[in-house]
């Protein structure tokens, strides 16, 4: 899932300078699960900006409001209702999120209350780590499951650097080295063969060195279902 982390207030309100009418808009995907952009993260967050300290010339009226996905541009269309005379949204979604409703609404100004932090899996509860950068060319068939691209701090690709030490990536040593755990996991399956194979230096075009990417899934509109 996408995790997504508040953006600070003082670093919020000047985008709304001038905005009489702020619809804040809350988004019922990712988001909502790592708490940072439900309906109630949505309220709370029009509780906290509704104070004269960051608006001198006037609070604006925050209306507060919420989507299932924002990502969906034929959910904006369906369900999302702009209150009359709005100015701007404020929107608690990841960046896929407030891109979607800026092409939506259209001039209207979309601005975003939240960091895009990364893909991750919660290893427990309230805690996000973590574990993909879709990078378009997938290798943990042959890493035991753990991707060197997210988890290893230089992507390295064929074993550890010569920083490792005792099993912790050597930029941060808090952190254990992907390539370490990649060897226990290998050796747990009796697949330390894999290691013996040498990836060719990688090709970053799938995973957006050529540009944004598209995929069209089969059967809709003709579709072949293939990114391009």
């Amino acid at each position: 899932m996408i995790v997504a982390d508040s953006k600070p207030l003082m670093e919020i309100a000047p985008l709304l300078t001038g905005s009489r009418r702020v619809l804040v808009l809350g988004c019922g995907g990712c988001v909502t699960v790592c708490r940072s952009g439900g309906l109630a993260e949505a309220r709370e967050l029009a509780r906290r900006l509704a104070h004269p300290e960051f608006f001198p010339d006037g609070v604006p009226e925050f209306r507060v409001d919420a989507i299932e996905r924002q990502c969906e541009r034929d959910m904006l269309e369906a369900y999302l209702e702009t209150p009359p005379d709005t100015d701007a949204v404020l929107s608690l979604a990841c960046g896929v999120g407030v891109q979607m409703v800026s092409d939506a609404l259209e001039p209207m100004p979309v601005f975003p209350a939240l960091n895009t932090t990364f893909m991750g899996g919660a290893d427990e509860a309230g805690l996000w780590r973590e574990k993909c950068r879709g990078c378009g060319d997938c290798v943990l068939a042959y890493t035991g499951g753990i991707c060197p691209i997210a988890r290893c701090a230089k992507k390295l690709l064929n074993g550890p650097c010569g920083g490792t030490s005792n099993g912790s990536c050597e930029v941060d040593s808090t952190q254990p080295c992907a390539w370490a755990l990649i060897f226990y996991r290998l050796k747990k399956q009796d697949k330390l063969h894999l290691l013996e194979e040498i990836f060719p230096t990688r090709d970053w075009r799938p995973g957006g060195g050529s540009g944004p990417r598209m995929r069209r899934r089969a059967g809709v509109a003709g579709g072949p279902g293939d990114f391009r």
